[in-house]
């Protein structure tokens, strides 16, 4: 016969991940707006917008709390009558160029427009010397003409055995 506690405690344990569930689905549901206009010119903006938390993707995509809190900022400044532009330079002045996921072309973002090319120069240039280094000495080791005949005598041995 089972255990009461046991019946009890799994019985808790799921109702604690149902719960949990559905705090979680609750945390992603997108409130309806009443103007769907200006939640387009939201997206507009915030597609334009790189998420500081994920940086891989633009608030507009972002579930993170501070994209969603970024969103509600567009949201007060479009409904105060700001512009486009007048948003996403205060977005500039408070985060910097990295929030913006097409950041100008600029000294202090040379590297960010440069970097993954230079990268892949390095990365380049490696393969070529590591490959052109394995050429030279087969096996990565020089051995003298004896020890190869030797060598070559051995693999032939082996073989001739099967």
């Amino acid at each position: 016969m089972p255990d009461v506690r046991n019946l009890l405690a799994i019985g808790c344990l799921v109702a604690l991940v149902g719960l949990g569930s559905v705090a979680a689905v609750a945390k992603e549901a997108q409130p309806a707006f009443d103007d769907p206009a200006l939640e387009k010119r939201v997206l507009v903006i915030a597609e334009e917008l790189r998420c500081l938390v994920c940086q891989n993707e633009t608030i507009a995509a972002s579930h993170a709390d501070l994209a969603v809190d970024l969103r509600k900022q567009i949201r007060l400044k479009l409904k105060a009558g700001q512009s486009k532009q007048e948003i996403l330079d205060f977005m500039v002045v408070r985060y910097g160029d990295f929030i913006l996921y097409n950041p100008p072309l600029k000294a202090n973002t040379l590297l960010l427009w440069l970097g993954p090319f230079v990268l892949l120069l390095a990365a380049g240039w490696v393969l070529v010397r590591n490959i052109r280094g394995r050429r030279r000495t087969p096996g990565g080791v020089d051995w003298s003409p004896e020890q190869s005949q030797r060598a070559r005598a051995l693999l032939d041995e082996g073989t001739k055995g099967r």
